[in-house]
């Protein structure tokens, strides 16, 4: 068995007990990504002298005999939306090129305070706007299950990278499923936690009220390891909520017996790819048999979800874009008459079509004459969603639901068709609009091969119970044990 290929529960073991260092598991991941990264095109930039440097202290302080926790000499993957000090950040958009942060986001803070070493910044969707890692100003990332298909998005990179053993964990961001999506395409785990949990600061917005720091992790049990590394109160996040934090890892246990787990009605509808839908009712029994009572639920508004989130992230990503003009960082049009046209260029010349897209329908859902007609009844229906789910938890401890309605698509087969595209998140946007938190972990692969993900969504702050869900499945199925054949 190969280092890369572990998970961080293992290898935190393997470094405990001497069998291997923290800079030979580092040198595994480098020499992984050499072999494989120019099939998948995961990263943006690699932190190879700085990995080394971490990984040195950690091989030090076992040496020394001191203790460390569970991230400690795992190396991890970071989306390009989160900032990191000294190291370029940009967002995958040539608008931030040559950007770099004078601070580390909170993530990163506590990541690297736990000991983690940090492998390189991954691609993603430009400011974390698409659903396939098609929209980065600088490359496309493919599927290491099916190198003409997307890994999905915006946590494409990611998800890629921990999918073809580039890193042993990644860190992406869920602002309408951009973590759970691209998880469920590349055949991992990955979880978008309650709104308020993990700290923003840092995180570049997309859009604020949404936007949210989780793990892509090869199972479950590192998804709770993940989780205890970044959760927590940070009074440098006005919307981080200041709660206490439980051990996730004690929620591990292989019993469900009596939960009861509601299946929405609305989820399953005319448009699922029949695989999908197989693997999904296949769980569902699966999790009959472990003993939990599955009961049929209904969340009536859901049909609005699409529609409403693409006007609050449209509006707030226009409100949040504005600050890139060109003037204090990143990207500035070289030639230019005066101020107003250096903006103009700047812009026309540093976004992407599909940030313009979206920074052109926010403006006008903002604009006078349209604010009350749009914005404002979106955020009154948005109401009404999170509502549905806080009835749905009077009669049920989780909810499960597809994570996507098909598996992976080519290369290319929406990019024409922005609806189409946005469709893709159809089942994981009604999670950020409740602020409520969900995992997708594998729970099949369609008839191509091509991995399926199940969705598990749980209370607000309920991370916990939806991991105790997932492992249960995990320990009484293989799915995530399968790996891609990324060498023929």
């Amino acid at each position: 068995m190969q280092l890369y290929s572990l998970t961080i529960h293992q290898l935190h073991d393997l470094l405990i007990r001497r069998e291997v260092t923290s800079k030979q598991l580092t040198e595994a991941i480098f020499k992984r990504i050499r072999e494989v990264d120019q099939k998948i095109g995961a990263y943006l930039l690699l932190t190879e002298e700085e990995a080394f440097q971490q990984s040195q202290e950690i091989d030090k302080r076992i040496s020394d005999g001191k203790p460390i926790g569970d991230l400690a000499g795992i190396p991890i993957g970071i989306k390009d939306i989160l900032c990191t000090k000294g190291i370029e950040t940009t967002c995958a958009s040539k608008i931030l090129s040559g950007y770099i942060p004078f601070y580390d986001a909170t993530v990163i803070k506590k990541l690297r305070n736990e000991g983690a070493v940090f492998v390189g910044k991954l691609n993603m969707d430009e400011f974390a706007m698409g659903s396939s890692t098609e929209n980065s100003g600088f490359q496309i990332t493919r599927n290491p299950w099916d190198l003409s298909r997307i890994p999905g998005g915006s946590s494409g990179g990611s998800a890629a990278a921990v999918g073809a053993d580039e890193c042993i964990a990644a860190l992406g961001t869920d602002t309408g499923g951009s973590i759970r999506q691209p998880a469920a395409c590349c055949g991992v785990v990955g979880m978008k936690p309650t709104y308020g949990r993990v700290s923003r600061y840092g995180l570049i917005a997309f859009a604020s009220s949404l936007d949210q720091v989780g793990p892509l992790t090869k199972d479950v049990v590192d998804c709770a390891i993940m989780m205890n590394g970044i959760s927590g109160y940070d009074p440098l996040d006005s919307t981080s909520v200041n709660i206490d934090v439980p051990d996730y890892k004690k929620f591990l246990i292989n019993d469900i017996k009596g939960i009861k787990i509601g299946i929405p009605e609305e989820y399953f509808i005319e448009g699922m790819d029949p695989d999908v839908g197989k693997a999904i009712e296949e769980a569902i029994r699966i999790f009959e048999n472990l003993g939990a009572r599955v009961v049929r639920i209904s969340l009536p508004h859901t049909k609005y979800a699409v529609a409403i989130y693409y006007i609050i992230c449209t509006a707030e990503a226009s409100s949040n874009l504005a600050r890139y003009d060109g003037v204090k960082y990143g990207f500035r049009t070289k030639s230019y008459r005066d101020l107003m046209d250096m903006y103009l260029k700047t812009r026309a010349e540093g976004f992407g079509q599909e940030v313009k897209r979206r920074i052109i329908l926010g403006t006008y859902v903002l604009s006078a004459g349209y604010y009350e007609a749009y914005y404002r009844k979106a955020s009154q229906v948005r109401t009404l969603m999170r509502q549905d789910f806080d009835e749905a938890f009077k009669d049920v401890e989780v909810i499960i639901t597809p994570t996507t309605p098909t598996p992976a698509f080519k290369i290319g087969e929406k990019v024409k068709d922005p609806l189409q595209m946005y469709l893709s998140d159809i089942y994981t946007i009604p999670v950020n609009l409740a602020g409520i938190p969900a995992i997708s972990i594998p729970c099949g692969f369609s008839r191509e091969n091509l991995p399926i993900g199940l969705q598990i969504i749980g209370n607000h702050f309920e991370e916990g119970k939806i991991l105790k869900v997932a492992y249960c499945f995990e320990q009484n199925t293989d799915f995530h044990l399968k790996k891609p054949d990324l060498n023929t």
